[in-house]
């Protein structure tokens, strides 16, 4: 048992099925709990744009109080601090006599980094670091290989998923109890938590400024909940590739992104829908989709930072770069309707479409031949879903830079405007 102890909130913004959070709770006699935002994602990059824009900031700092309240309701209280996570934690070991630190582990190259420091900072010390791998619908453990021998194409890796038969594994309750602040911590040291109050286009598929869909654990549940009221499991499939919408496509993405929500969580609801309500294509596409977002996480496992290299996994030249094209894409100027209607939705919103998403990717890389990590980064910039994982995983797929067994997906616009939007009412819409 430690006596004081600090939790360091990452992207696992939930207390239910927090594994490494409860694992902080029942060894600790005070709790820290602290979040850290970081001056740099708001400095500009070499792209010209901050890493973190209106819309992430804002579906953050909602899911952040919502944190908090849940943790007051507890007898405890979430600890926003402005600055590096290293530099937060040594301040406070300055300050207070901590005994451990807890947090999550994610294999994105940046967030390694950044572990490294904390646990190297825990070894001078003599203290113990705990992290604990929780992002995965299924723990690698359960796998039916080794992370190392991971297929490194998405069917058969599922295939032999679904042979083994094991789909997710079980999600943690949320702690019963959570132990108080130390007494001498120093509350000024916290930063107020603020809420969102923004206003936005009423044409938006997910208005994250409206009550139902702000970002927070309690907003998460309450749309799952409601998603499954409305039977919309067995739609998934056939409406999953519409362009706008509340309900065409479930629309738990943000709440995952900013771990609101764990896909575990997801997985036993959607289980006690089938059980009730029986299972479909639809319902299972749902899980298909899921399992999408478990090999991009998988792939980092194996492969780290060569994701994030230039030429990715594959052995193609350098990209190539546009400026002028580039600025052009992001904000919604190319000519293209199909495309500028999408990056017109994307800016206005923070939100669009899985098939858009992957138009507008495909015409930046093959038809406007821009670098693929400027729009990687302009995701990252603008999506209130943005995970890191999906999102380099998806771009280095579209790009033929990752593990797509085709060497690269190229989209015809038109085509795909015929497809999903004859009518023109989505570009209508938006133009």
């Amino acid at each position: 048992m430690h006596k004081t102890s600090v939790y360091l909130f990452r992207q696992d913004l939930r207390l239910e099925d927090n594994p490494a959070f409860s694992k902080a709770c029942s060894e600790s006699q005070f709790l820290i709990p602290i979040y850290c935002k970081s001056p740099e994602n708001q400095k500009i990059i070499k792209w010209g744009f901050p890493r973190e824009g209106i819309h992430r900031s804002h579906f953050l700092n909602d899911s952040l109080n919502d944190l908090n309240q849940q943790l007051k309701a507890k007898g405890s209280e979430l600890c926003l601090f402005e600055g590096e996570p290293i530099h937060v934690l040594q301040d406070l070991i300055k300050q207070l006599q901590v005994d451990a630190i807890y947090c999550e582990e994610i294999a994105a190259p940046e967030e390694q980094n950044e572990l490294a420091l904390i646990v190297a900072l825990g070894k001078d010390l003599g203290m113990p670091v705990h992290t604990t791998w929780q992002s995965t619908m299924i723990d690698p453990n359960e796998l039916p290989f080794s992370v190392d021998e991971m297929p490194e194409q998405f069917t058969q890796f599922r295939i032999q998923i679904e042979k083994k038969k094991h789909l997710f594994t079980p999600p943690k309750s949320a702690p019963k109890a959570i132990p108080p602040l130390p007494d001498e911590f120093k509350h000024q040291q916290a930063l107020e938590v603020l809420p969102s109050n923004i206003a936005l286009s009423t044409e938006s598929s997910f208005p994250y400024w409206k009550e139902s869909f702000r970002g927070g654990e309690s907003h998460a549940k309450q749309h799952l909940h409601q998603y499954l009221q409305k039977r919309l499991p067995h739609t998934y499939k056939k409406t999953r590739n519409e362009l706008f919408g509340e309900d065409y496509s479930s629309k738990f993405s943000p709440w995952l992104a900013n771990g609101c929500l764990s896909s575990r969580i997801v997985m036993t609801q959607l289980k006690k829908f089938e059980a009730e309500f029986g299972a479909n294509e639809g319902s299972y596409w749902l899980w298909f989709e899921l399992l999408w977002r478990d090999y991009f996480r998988i792939l980092h496992l194996k492969w780290g930072s060569a994701l994030y290299h230039a030429r990715g996994l594959s052995d193609a030249p350098p990209p190539q770069h546009n400026p002028k094209w580039f600025e052009k894409w992001c904000v919604g100027n190319t000519g293209e309707s199909i495309v500028d209607a999408g990056m017109r939705e994307l800016h206005a919103t923070g939100y669009l479409s899985n098939r858009l998403r992957q138009v507008v990717v495909s015409y930046l890389i093959y038809d406007l031949n821009c670098d693929w990590r400027a729009g990687a980064a302009w995701f990252e910039s603008q999506l209130i879903d943005y995970d890191v994982y999906s999102n380099q995983g998806n771009w280095l797929y579209i790009a033929g830079r990752g593990t797509d067994p085709r060497g690269g997906r190229r989209f015809n616009p038109k085509k795909q405007a015929d497809d999903h939007d004859s009518d023109k009412a989505y570009r209508s819409l938006w133009l």
